[in-house]
Order: C-alpha cells, then structure tokens, then sequence
C-alpha cells in the first residue's frame, strides 16, 4: 500500500488502507479513493471502488474485504447489500463506504462521474 494520505483521521486511513489490501488480495481491478470529505451532502467521508472481472470475483473480493477488515481492524461493516446477485456489492463502514462492482455494472453506474467533484485517487495495481 502506498504511502498516500486519505485523512488526518487514522482509523479512516488505516480502514482504507485495508480494504485497498483485501481488493489487491483478489487482484481486484481499477482500484480507485474518493475523497468526499469536503462535499457537502456526501452520503460518506470517502468511497473506494473497484472492478472485478466476474461475479465470483466480485463476490470473494467483499468476502476478502470483509474478513480481513474483521480480523486487523475488529471492524465489521454497518451495512450491506448486493451479495445475492454480485454484480454490485456495497459494504458501508459509515465513514468508509466501499463499492465492489462487476465491470460491466461500474461502467453503467459511473460513480466517479457522478461525485465528480470529490477528490480522486487513483490506487496503482500491484505488478
């Protein structure tokens, strides 16, 4: 993980920093922050979105997220939803909300369009 600052507030940067590592666990794809903090009307201080490349992917890339968040963190997430179909999997942190999506699905939805004003950071894939 980079050494990329998310927030002055640790847990934030330390949740994120775990879900980005869960993600690059299931080689997750296009791995992107946004930063909302200063919106106003934001539904979250930040969002991280990332791709899968089928459902099962998409599936074990939450799962791994979840667990991991769980097990370093003693974190669990408020709130879930999407985990029938996969094809949109979104796991809320509060603070954090995360937006697991099948390509297709991240393309139709186009979140980083739609909070287009919130600062983004792109999260390199692992070689």
């Amino acid at each position: 993980m980079s050494n990329t600052k998310f927030s002055s507030n640790k847990d934030n940067q330390l949740l994120i920093e775990t879900i980005i590592d869960g993600i690059q666990d299931v080689k997750g794809k296009d791995i992107v922050v946004l930063d909302m903090e200063k919106l106003p009307n934001s539904v979250a201080q930040y969002f991280v979105i990332c791709s899968g490349e089928s459902s099962t992917q998409v599936d074990s890339i939450a799962q791994t997220i979840a667990r991991k968040t769980k097990t370093e963190l003693h974190e669990k997430p408020w709130h879930q939803e999407g985990m029938n179909n996969a094809e949109w999997i979104l796991l809320d942190y509060v603070n954090v909300v995360v937006h697991v999506f099948y390509r297709d699905r991240r393309e139709f939805y186009n979140l980083e369009d739609l909070w287009a004003d919130a600062k983004t950071i792109s999260i390199p894939e692992l070689s």
